[in-house]
């Protein structure tokens, strides 16, 4: 059985995350301790909240060593704020400094009347790439649960896995090599979010 590592460095309810990839068959730690994580078959490394404290919270529970050494020898789901993590800077708070995985930043959605911030409910997902096994089993332009005020804006176009439409396009997904990231919650996004979940957890490199 899949062995998962929940990342935890103390921001948000990691239950429904946990439970969820419990039922679609893995083995979930959620932890922060570096000896499970380099035993883990993979990595999920979720995110709520503001960019700055969640950045804290990586940095003071080593979150952050762990993603980084993670993306180049297994594979990684970042969700929601653990995917703005990945990016270079956010502007949220006045501006907080990312991992740097992915180049590019995080900006806050524009005021445009008739559009709430933030962003939140279900919307519908355009994959770039429906052949990419994470994508498998799920219908193009399915809908997944959104709350997000903030969104990444890669200069790497190639990275886009997947768009969704609110006031404007943005990138909702990005992948490269082992790493796959989302901005939608999976966990939350009944068939279609627990089909990726699964499609995660038997995913080969």
């Amino acid at each position: 059985m899949t062995r998962i590592a929940l990342l935890d460095y103390g921001m948000g309810n990691l239950h429904s995350a946990a439970k969820a990839l419990e039922h679609v068959g893995a083995t979930v730690d959620v932890t922060n301790d570096p000896a499970l994580i380099a035993r883990a078959d993979k990595i999920v490394f979720p995110g709520v909240g503001a960019m700055r404290d969640c950045m804290a919270g990586m940095r003071e529970a080593g979150v952050d060593v762990a993603v980084k050494n993670a993306v180049f020898n297994k594979p990684v789901l970042a969700i929601c704020v653990g995917m703005q993590a990945l990016m270079q800077s956010s502007s949220e708070n006045d501006g907080v400094d990312c991992l740097g995985i992915f180049k590019g930043h995080v900006q806050r959605f524009p005021d445009v009347a008739g559009i709430k911030v933030p962003h939140m409910g279900w919307n519908q997902v355009t994959q770039s790439d429906p052949a990419h096994p994470l994508w498998q089993g799920i219908e193009q332009n399915s809908r997944f649960y959104f709350v997000h005020s903030y969104y990444v804006v890669p200069e790497e176009p190639s990275l886009v896995a997947a768009t969704c439409e609110y006031g404007q396009q943005f990138a909702c997904s990005l992948t490269k090599e082992n790493l796959f990231a989302v901005q939608f919650h999976p966990e939350k996004s009944h068939t279609a979010g627990l089909q990726l979940l699964k499609n995660f957890v038997e995913w080969r490199i």
